[in-house]
């Protein structure tokens, strides 16, 4: 049996693409509950094809994820970094925010799967943490020691922090119109927690 079907398209990324494309439909459509066959058939390839890309739902919930992530870290690439690690770090908070906001009935529905295991562990943490290690990039911060350490455990500390935030916005907790507000607040939190007024550095808190 083929996994795709004949004339249509060929195995690889172009696949994963068009049934990423088509999930996202499907959500956009308010059917967070849609089943692989309808996926398959929104795609337009075979029953197999979603399963044998992706190996089942919770991990094209995972790629979807990734391709918001993706579209946060690009957005934050492109535009004027502010030298202030303050700043930065808002700036990176206020383009998650946007991405997050453009399609949240989509967003919501991914948010609240990622957390469901798959076949393998997901890797939403390390690439989250991608976008706040730009935000909290320093040129002055020396490849070894512990400064370089301790900006490193605020990346994470920050990715954490955002993904708590939209926990509570995909359950409803907190309104669209809230959003930014709450995600700022953790973030410039996490950032005086770790901010060494004497130095002006970065500092684990014991």
């Amino acid at each position: 049996m083929t996994d795709d079907k004949p004339g249509k398209i060929s195995r690889g990324e172009p696949v994963r693409q068009r049934v990423l494309d088509a999930a996202e439909r499907l959500l956009r459509d308010g059917r967070a509950t849609y089943s692989m066959r309808d996926l398959a058939t929104e795609a337009g390839v075979s029953f197999v094809t979603p399963f044998n890309q992706f190996g089942g739902k919770a991990a094209i919930m995972h790629a979807l994820s990734a391709r918001r992530i993706d579209a946060m870290i690009a957005r934050f690439k492109a535009a004027p970094a502010p030298r202030d690690l303050v700043a930065r770090v808002g700036l990176a908070v206020e383009l998650a925010v946007a991405v997050m906001l453009e399609q949240p009935e989509v967003n919501r529905a991914v948010m609240s799967w990622i957390g469901t295991a798959g076949r393998s562990p997901g890797q939403v943490l390390a690439h989250s943490t991608e976008l706040w290690a730009l935000a909290t990039q320093d040129e002055e911060v020396p490849a070894s020691g512990d400064r370089s350490r301790d900006v490193a455990e605020l990346s994470i500390q920050l990715a954490l922090g955002f993904r708590g935030v939209l926990s509570f916005w995909t359950a409803g907790e907190i309104a669209d119109e809230e959003l930014a507000l709450a995600a700022q607040a953790i973030a410039a939190t996490l950032v005086a927690g770790f901010s060494d007024p004497q130095h002006g550095g970065i500092r684990r808190k014991q």
